[in-house]
C-alpha cells in the first residue's frame, strides 16, 4: 500500500516535465513532479539560457569595438569574465524561480529527490542524503530525465583544462587559445564566446561540415563566417588523444588529409553530443526499451510499457527544449483523452543562436527546389533587406539572426532588424502540428 497517490507522476522538472506537470494539473489531474537537481533542468540552468546570456555579453562587446561605425566613441573597451559568468547564473536562477512559482500556482507537488520505478503504477524516491521518501503511486508516469554530455575512450573531462559544457559556463579564467570538439549548437555556441572575447579557437569536426544537423547551406554561412572572424576549422577531423599538463593540453589531431598534428592549447571543451539519464531508473526491470542510451517511444510517447511514457532528451533526438515541451504537452493531452491529438512532427529543424547569429528554423533536408508536405524554403540575402543596412548588419555579426542564407515557411527571425520578415500563407498549409498553448510558460 502506497503513502501517496497521484494522477500523474512526471520525473525531471525540465523544459519538458514541467510543462508536462502543468498542463496536467490545467487539465484536473492530481500530478507531482520528481525532480532530483534544478527546477528547469539542464535547459534553463546549464544549457540553453545560460549560454545565450554568455552570447549577449560577447554581442555587446563586439558591437562597442565598433562603435565608431555608428557615430559613437567608446574608449578603453573591455570585459570582466567573472561578472559576465555571474550575471548569466543570475538569470538561471532567476527563470528557475520562475518555474517553482508555476508549478506551486497550478497545484503541482514538487518532490525533491531520486526516483525510480518500483513498478509500473509506483515510484520509489531517495532524498538528497539517499534516505527513502514515501513511496509513490500514480495512475500514469512521464520520464522526463533529461541528457547529459557524451564522453569518448580518451577524451575525457573533469579537469581544469579539459571541459564540459557546465565546466564552460562557469569558466574562471579567460583562456588564450581554446579547442572545441564537435560543432553542433553546443559546440559552436561556445566556440563563438570565446573567439568574440579574444580566444584562438579551434573547431574540431569529424563529419564534412559544421552544424552537420543543419541545411547545408547554413552550414557553409557559418563556416565563413566563422573563418572571417579568425577561427580555425577542420572538419572530417578527429582527435585521438588529450594529454593534460601543468597548464595546457596537448591535442593530437588527425585531419581530412591524413596528415597527423599536435595542437596545443590552454583549454579544451568537449562538445561530442549527449546521452540520455537512463541509468538507475528500473527501466530494464520494468521491460522499458533502451536503445544507444534513450527511451524508445511512440508517436504520443508510450515505452510499451502500460501508464509509463517518456518525453524530451531522454527519447532521442532532437534534443531541443521546445521539442521536449512539444512532447510534453501532446503526451499529457493524449493520456487525457482529449479529440483530435496529433502527433509531433519531427522532421522540423531546431533553432539555436551562434556568434554569426544563425538563428532559425528549418525543414529537414537541403531547401533548394524543394517543397514538403509542410511549405516551401528559399533564400534570402541580407544585403537585400534596408534595415539591415541602417543597422548595420552583416552576415558575419553577432547581432545577425538571418545572415544570407535559407530559411524555412516558419521562419521568423528575432533580430529587430528583421523581426517582421516570414514566408507564410499559402505556402504553410501545416503551420503548428504542435497544441501549443499561450497559458503555458515558454522554455
Amino acid at each position: 500500500m502506497t503513502d501517496t497517490a497521484y494522477d500523474l507522476v512526471v520525473i525531471g522538472a525540465g523544459p519538458g516535465g514541467y510543462v508536462a506537470a502543468i498542463r496536467a494539473a490545467q487539465l484536473g489531474m492530481k500530478t507531482a513532479v520528481i525532480e532530483r537537481e534544478h527546477l528547469g533542468g539542464i535547459c534553463l540552468n546549464w544549457g540553453c539560457i545560460p549560454a545565450k546570456a554568455l552570447l549577449r555579453s560577447a554581442e555587446a562587446f563586439h558591437l562597442m569595438r565598433r562603435a565608431d561605425e555608428f557615430g559613437l566613441t567608446a574608449e578603453g573597451v573591455g570585459f570582466n569574465l567573472e561578472k559576465i559568468v555571474a550575471r548569466s547564473r543570475a538569470v538561471s536562477k532567476k527563470l528557475a524561480g520562475g518555474v517553482g512559482y508555476l508549478l506551486k500556482k497550478n497545484k503541482v507537488t514538487v518532490i525533491d529527490g531520486t526516483a525510480k520505478l518500483k513498478t509500473a503504477g509506483v515510484v520509489t524516491v531517495t532524498n538528497k542524503d539517499g534516505k527513502p521518501l514515501p513511496e509513490i503511486s500514480a495512475k500514469h508516469i512521464i520520464i522526463a530525465t533529461g541528457a547529459r554530455a557524451r564522453t569518448l575512450p580518451g577524451l575525457e573531462a573533469g579537469n581544469r583544462l579539459i571541459w564540459t559544457y557546465k565546466q564552460a559556463l562557469v569558466a574562471d579564467t579567460m583562456p588564450k587559445s581554446l579547442l572545441v570538439v564537435g560543432s553542433g549548437a553546443i559546440g559552436i555556441e561556445f566556440a563563438s564566446f570565446f573567439n568574440t572575447l579574444g580566444a584562438k579557437t579551434t573547431v574540431i569536426e569529424v563529419l564534412d561540415r559544421v552544424l552537420p544537423t543543419e541545411d547545408a547551406e547554413i552550414s557553409a554561412l557559418a563556416r565563413k563566417a566563422f573563418e572571417r572572424q579568425g577561427m580555425t576549422i577542420h572538419t572530417g577531423a578527429k582527435v585521438d588523444a588529450l594529454k593534460a599538463g601543468f597548464g595546457s593540453v596537448n591535442a593530437s589531431l588527425q585531419l581530412a588529409d591524413g596528415q597527423s598534428e599536435t595542437l596545443t592549447v590552454d583549454r579544451v571543451i568537449l562538445a561530442v553530443g549527449i546521452t540520455g539519464n537512463v541509468e538507475g531508473l528500473g527501466l530494464e526491470e520494468l521491460g522499458v526499451k533502451v536503445e544507444h542510451g534513450h527511451i524508445v517511444t511512440g508517436d504520443f510517447g508510450e515505452t510499451g510499457v502500460p501508464g509509463v511514457y517518456a518525453i524530451g532528451d531522454v527519447a532521442g533526438a532532437p534534443w531541443l527544449a521546445h521539442k521536449a515541451s512539444h512532447e510534453a504537452i501532446i503526451c499529457v493531452e493524449k493520456i487525457a483523452g482529449l479529440p483530435d491529438i496529433h502527433p509531433l512532427a519531427h522532421d522540423r529543424r531546431g533553432s539555436h543562436r551562434d556568434d554569426p547569429g544563425l538563428r532559425h528554423r528549418q525543414n529537414a533536408g537541403d531547401h533548394r527546389g524543394r517543397a514538403n508536405a509542410h511549405g516551401v524554403s528559399a533564400p534570402y540575402p541580407i544585403g537585400s533587406h534596408a534595415r539591415s543596412h541602417a543597422r548595420r548588419l552583416r552576415a558575419g555579426d553577432p547581432s545577425v539572426r538571418l545572415g544570407q542564407a535559407c530559411f524555412a515557411y516558419s521562419s521568423r527571425t528575432k533580430s529587430p532588424g528583421l523581426r517582421d520578415l516570414r514566408l507564410r500563407s499559402r505556402f504553410m498549409p501545416h503551420a503548428d502540428r504542435g497544441r501549443i498553448r499561450s497559458d503555458l510558460p515558454a522554455p
